[in-house]
């Protein structure tokens, strides 16, 4: 049998880089080479699919970005983004560009603008694994049965988790293999690996994904969501678009029916959509911290606007009852599952922008103010904990910190948002509701439940909503802080 280091290498006809001072020009540019690099790809596949015998690996390679100034530009340092710091080479791996065309064509004509210096574009050195290339084509074609008589690591580059990782996210990588800087968050690889989860835990497609993003952890917010989705579609003024179910249903008629699923996704997603990404995404990601970093760390790579968490909680104080409100000021991190990523003592700080939007729309939903207000909601410190059942536990250790933490509100998935929404710079806020009051013997009762979910869920989401689209119309710059921003950020947001 042929080995890897036997077999030739072929790889689509070599281009070179070309400079472009016109960002929409730039980004076509990239959609062209991607596109040709894909499609050699397939096209190499489906033949060996079939059976035809090749002496030869084929690789196709990630088109990318590259930008070059020499010298300290004086930037408006209003904008978080969209500049670079330094003089220096910077240069990030593209994939996708269809689908990130506006976000792409965004960020190439802030840095143009902001430099006045051309962007490069042309292919890089980093292949593209089959399985990503292959990803959301119709042009495949697999054997009846499903089974290959090939192995793919014999002929194409596969998935290389060694290249795969948050390094740039994390501050732990300064500079790409060649020397030069990240322009980018998040590499090609990083992106598609993550555009592939997104599919598979939510049973939609990455292109459905709006930039503001609403988190639950109960179902009944779901049904509510459609309710008002459905109404949106009804009034030609709404500006929404489509409503998108697990499975890619979509719906434009409000009386349309959504077929439902035999088995649904880990985190259910629905997408009320509208222009350029301006509606509304809501995740079902279940309970627990886990889930909770699971959906952050692969939704972060569609660089959302901001993202809320919208669930219940425990009260932790006495004063409270069930239903208030409570806004999170502050986050007590006993998730433990960033603590190799974002260690415990980063503080994640409340975001003056989210913060007002959300107490904006609580008002205007529940139409009070003044007292009349603060006395259905409290803001202070949400604590995260990584065990649902932390009352068997002996008491005095989680009580004595939840108080010496002045915590008013217990959940399994805030803070791990929260500080997800910081690692990656995507705005991030908390409005939860008390459900029940354990250290105060309030449990929910199977009727209690029932009647508190009804009466409780439609405003709760509707304050999200409402929250969402007061930050929808908030400049770029106002809403992307630079709280956010480390010392040395890349230049894309």
């Amino acid at each position: 049998m042929q080995t890897e280091k036997s077999l030739s290498l072929l790889t689509p006809e070599p281009v070179e880089h070309r400079f472009f001072t016109d960002p929409d020009k730039a980004v076509a540019r990239l959609e062209q080479l991607y596109a040709s690099a894909t499609k050699f790809l397939i096209e190499a596949f489906n033949r060996a699919a079939s059976g035809e015998r090749t002496a030869a690996r084929f690789r196709s390679y990630y088109p990318e970005i590259r930008f070059v100034t020499s010298r300290y530009d004086q930037i408006d340092s209003r904008l978080s983004f969209g500049h670079v710091a330094e003089p220096g080479t910077y240069a990030t791996t593209v994939t996708r560009p269809d689908l990130f065309r506006h976000y792409l064509r965004q960020q190439i004509s802030l840095l143009i603008q902001n430099h006045n210096v051309p962007v490069s574009i042309g292919p890089s050195s980093t292949p593209i694994p089959l399985h990503f290339a292959m990803a959301g084509r119709g042009d495949v074609q697999l054997p009846e049965n499903g089974d290959l008589t090939l192995s793919l690591r014999d002929l194409f580059d596969v998935p290389d988790l060694a290249t795969t990782n948050d390094d740039i996210v994390n501050g732990e990588r300064l500079r790409n293999d060649d020397g030069s800087l990240p322009l980018a968050l998040f590499s090609a690889q990083r992106v598609d690996y993550s555009l592939a989860r997104l599919a598979h835990y939510t049973a939609t497609a990455p292109e459905h994904f709006q930039n503001h993003i609403l988190f639950t952890n109960y179902q009944f917010y779901v049904d509510e969501f459609e309710a008002y989705a459905r109404a949106q579609l009804r009034d030609p003024e709404s500006g929404y678009s489509a409503f998108v179910a697990p499975g890619d249903t979509i719906i434009t008629d409000p009386d349309a029916p959504i077929p439902p699923l035999s088995r649904l996704p880990q985190m259910p997603t629905y997408h009320l959509k509208r222009h350029r990404g301006a509606g509304i995404t809501l995740v079902n990601i279940g309970v627990g911290p886990s889930n909770a970093k699971t959906a952050t760390d692969h939704i972060a790579v569609l660089r959302p606007h901001a993202w809320l968490m919208v669930g219940h909680c425990a009260g932790l104080r006495n004063s409270q009852a069930l239903g208030d409100f409570v806004l999170a000021h502050a986050y007590l991190r006993e998730d433990n599952v960033l603590d190799a990523d974002l260690p415990v003592w980063v503080p994640i700080p409340a975001l003056a922008e989210i913060q007002i939007a959300l107490q904006d729309a609580v008002a205007e939903i529940t139409q009070l103010e003044g007292f009349a207000l603060k006395r259905i909601m409290r803001t202070g410190t949400v604590a995260t904990i990584d065990n649902r059942n932390w009352e068997l536990r002996d008491q005095s250790g989680p009580v004595q910190r939840l108080s010496q933490s002045r915590a008013i509100a217990l959940d399994m998935e805030s803070a791990t948002i929260a500080a997800n929404g910081f690692r990656f710079r995507v705005p991030y806020g908390t409005l939860l509701c008390v459900s029940d009051k354990p250290l105060h013997g309030e449990l929910k009762l199977p009727g209690m439940a029932s009647s508190f979910y009804r009466s409780q869920v439609s405003r709760h989401l509707q304050i999200g909503i409402r929250a969402m689209e007061l930050l929808r119309d908030m400049p770029m710059e106002k809403i992307h802080s630079r709280k956010l921003r480390s010392f040395s950020e890349t230049a894309f947001l």
